[in-house]
């Protein structure tokens, strides 16, 4: 149940985190596009392209890793290249403003990435635990080597053994020392046995 909470409080603080981070980050590579040349409906959708290429690459890699294959070098490529994207056009839209002006402009893109990047983990670690208990419900049990017996039934069976064989039978307080039975209650097993007539 712990863990469970802290994987829930947890994805709602990146997800809060990743969405304002979002909207900052957009409007950044919006007035870049802006300013560059592009109007309307296309300056609107160029920022979408970037985050869209890195959510892509970031699914890829999940699927990949809930499968138990190794990630395609195609989506590692493109999350590499989304991320310097998004990275490049808000520091280039504070980059008027000097450095401390780029580094501030930059954090909305840096705290997206890391935020998304976070989720993707916290997907990917919640999947291998289910993953886990899958595969423990779904193993087959072993069978039993031995049949279990209760230590009636053992004392019951070496007192019966110990008639065939040679020499007097094993004794009352034996069965009860071994096998951790009251006297009384070895004596009431062992009389149900009907001993061999003496010749």
């Amino acid at each position: 149940m712990a863990d469970r909470l802290i994987r829930i409080t947890t994805a709602l603080a990146v997800v809060a985190v990743a969405a304002v981070a979002a909207v900052i980050s957009y409007r950044h590579a919006y007035e870049l596009v802006h300013a560059h040349g592009e109007t309307g409906r296309t300056a609107r959708l160029v920022p979408f392209t970037v985050d869209g290429l890195i959510w892509a690459a970031s699914m890829v890699i999940l699927d990949a890793s809930r499968r138990k294959q190794p990630a395609p070098p195609l989506a590692k490529w493109s999350l590499a290249v989304g991320i310097v994207a998004t990275v490049g056009a808000n520091v280039a839209h504070g980059a008027s403003h000097g450095v401390i002006g780029a580094i501030v402009s930059a954090w909305p893109a840096l705290a997206l990435v890391g935020s998304f990047e976070l989720l993707m983990t916290l997907t990917r670690s919640a999947a291998s635990g289910d993953l886990v208990q899958d595969e423990k419900r779904t193993t087959p049990e072993q069978p039993r080597t031995e049949v279990e017996q209760t230590p009636e039934q053992a004392v019951l069976d070496e007192y019966k053994a110990s008639l065939q064989g040679p020499g007097r039978p094993v004794s009352q307080r034996y069965l009860a020392e071994k096998y951790g039975i009251d006297r009384r209650r070895v004596k009431q097993i062992i009389t149900t046995v009907e001993q061999p007539a003496s010749a």
